[in-house]
This record gives structure tokens, sequence and C-alpha cells, in this order.
């Protein structure tokens, strides 16, 4: 890896600043596969004594590539080359599951688990499933990934009287609701955008401040009763999210 940051290379002469040479090298090595997925780079002290680059110069050269997405910084750890991402896009007209989702793509949906517990509900928890400040709640959070990727958060919540035994969701919490006639058949969802803080960037294998999309999806049954209140948290760099319009009937057209 060192002979990609010869000294002599980086020069005065040279198309460019400096730090614009040291990034196109670095994404060059990445593109042509000197640099893989996961490859980590010499510290910022490192980088400087090889290039001969003062470390403002190396700092903002990483930085830009960081900020493209080419590169990944992980407090403690240092700096990789970040895993590419296929992006996905999901219709927002169907009420379906992650694992439906990927299923459909001939993908197989992965789960790691960081909460499957009953507690007392918080306050945005009772107002969403109607809850007192007796009731219980069951929470189930996991970070959603396929092919090794992480690609969402998951943090769903639901009454103790629908699900009383979280531990029995492994895979799909849809399929267990649906095992016991429980399932939702409508539900409307909220989306907005946001950018991740420390904790859900690393979880996510990504940049703090990364963008970010952020849904809440209140569900229901036919009985109008609610279900679940899950707040997810989609990496904007792997989802687009798409939507079907269609012309209203002439009745209920607004001619400007």
């Amino acid at each position: 890896m060192n002979q990609l940051f010869i000294q002599d290379d980086f020069t005065k002469s040279g198309i460019g600043p400096l730090y614009l040479q040291l990034h196109r090298r670095i994404d060059d090595a990445i593109t042509s596969g000197k640099l893989c997925p996961g490859d980590s780079l010499p510290a910022e002290r490192d980088l400087a004594l090889l290039t001969g680059l003062s470390r403002v110069t190396v700092r903002k050269a990483i930085q830009s590539l960081v900020a493209s997405g080419a590169l990944v910084q992980r407090r403690g750890s240092g700096t990789f080359v970040a895993q590419p991402v296929v992006r996905l896009e999901q219709a927002l007209s169907q009420l379906t599951s992650f694992t439906d989702d990927m299923a459909r793509r001939g993908r197989q949906a992965q789960s790691i688990w960081l909460c499957r517990a009953l507690f007392l509900p918080a306050p945005e928890e009772m107002m969403a499933l109607g809850l007192g400040t007796d009731d219980r709640v069951a929470r189930l959070e996991r970070v959603r990934c396929t092919d090794g990727q992480p690609l969402a958060i998951e943090r769903a919540a639901l009454s103790r009287a629908l699900l009383p035994d979280p531990e029995s969701v492994s895979t799909s919490l849809y399929a267990v609701l649906d095992q016991r006639g429980l399932r939702p058949v409508r539900a409307v969802q909220r989306i907005s955008a946001a950018n991740l803080g420390q904790r859900d960037a690393e979880l996510l294998g990504v940049n703090q401040g990364a963008a970010c999309l952020k849904i809440e999806r209140i569900s229901y049954l036919a009985s109008g009763r609610v279900v679940e209140f899950t707040r997810s948290i989609y990496r904007s760099d792997a989802y687009d999210f798409a939507v079907e319009l269609k012309l209203a009937p002439d009745g209920e057209r607004n001619i400007a």
C-alpha cells in the first residue's frame, strides 16, 4: 500500500491542489481494486510522512473522501475503504416487512438484535399505542442487513397484549403477527430527512453526520386497532423510496 503514496509523485507541478492530488490517488486506487472494501488507510501522521504533504493537506483529502462516501471513519479504529452499497428502490404503496422486501429481490434478510424485551412505555409509545402508565410495551430493536451489509435500524414497539413474548420474533415480526391473526392491513408513514448521530452511524457502518431517512410508521388491524409503532432509520445512500401518483377524478380536482 505504501507504494501508492510515493513522496516524489506529489509535487506542486501536479494537476490541481495537493489535497486534490491525494484525493484522486486514493479514489483511483479504490476504483482499480488496489484498495479494497474494508482496507484500512495509514494514520494521518503516517500518510503525511509517506507523501511529504502536510497533515492539514492529508486531512483535507481524507475528509473529502469521507464526505463522498468512499471512506468511512470509525472512532478509535481509523479510516477504512467503505463497503460498496447497491441502491434499492422501495415502493411506498404496499405494507410489507423488510424480510418480504428482501425476499422479493432474491436476497436474505438478516438481523443484528439490539433489544427484545418488555418495558414500561415511553410517552410517545403510550400516545401511539393507546397504552396506560401501568401497561407494558414489547420493544424490538435491531439492525437490518442483507448480504452482510447494514441497511437500516428498526425500533418497533407493540402492546404486551399483542406480543407478550418479544423473544419469539427471530426474523420477521409480521410473520409472527400473521400466525396470531394480528398482521396489520394498513399503516400511516411519515418520512423525514436527518443526519445520523454517533451510535446509529456506527451501527450502520457509515460516518457520523451522514444523511439518512427517518420513517415513523403506525400500523393498524382491519378493526382500526393499532398494532405497531415503528421508528426506522434507512441509509440514504442505499435506498430510494418511490410512490405511484394518479390523477384525481374530475370531481376532486382543483384547477388553478
